[in-house]
């Protein structure tokens, strides 16, 4: 699954555009324990820590279930995610509290990230970056873009 891309089409959130390398860490207990998720490049989100990349998602930290597999987390999950970002579960308070104060000045800020370390080449250059220092195993990219590659999911 290493080559799996997701496409949002139509998108409307600020995170138009923007293309994603996603790690996962499947656990030895998989698939009866949920796989730990994180984005590779940077990005702005009440959800995912801006630093590590950690995404918090209920579906995935609590509520998994055996029967989910590698596929929900690409085309539901993660688009969830991005659609609808949960400020009052926040992992980045930052992102939390400019979505519920400033909803304008939020998006602007997510498409300043999404220009400056979601387009492919800064993708792939943190791809580069974490396969040094990470040990989990890079299962696929997430992109929020126009194109319409293998995976692609209709919104």
């Amino acid at each position: 699954m290493s080559d799996y891309e997701v496409t949002l089409v139509n998108d409307n959130t600020p995170f138009a555009g923007g293309n994603w390398k996603v790690h996962v860490e499947l656990p030895d207990q998989y698939p009866y324990k949920s796989p730990s998720i994180g984005f590779v490049n940077r990005i702005f989100h009440p959800n995912i820590d801006e630093l590590s990349g950690s995404v918090c998602l209920d579906v995935i930290n609590q509520t998994w279930s055996p029967m989910f597999d590698m596929i929900n987390i690409f085309e539901v999950f993660l688009p969830q995610l991005l659609r609808y970002p949960n400020p009052t579960d926040p992992l980045n308070g930052e992102a939390a509290a400019l979505l519920m104060r400033e909803p304008r000045q939020y998006d602007i800020k997510v498409k300043e990230y999404v220009n400056k370390y979601a387009t492919r080449e800064a993708a792939d250059a943190a791809t580069d970056e974490s396969e040094s220092d990470d040990d989990m195993s890079s299962v696929g990219s997430f992109d929020s873009g126009d194109e319409e590659p293998a995976g692609t999911m209709e919104v």
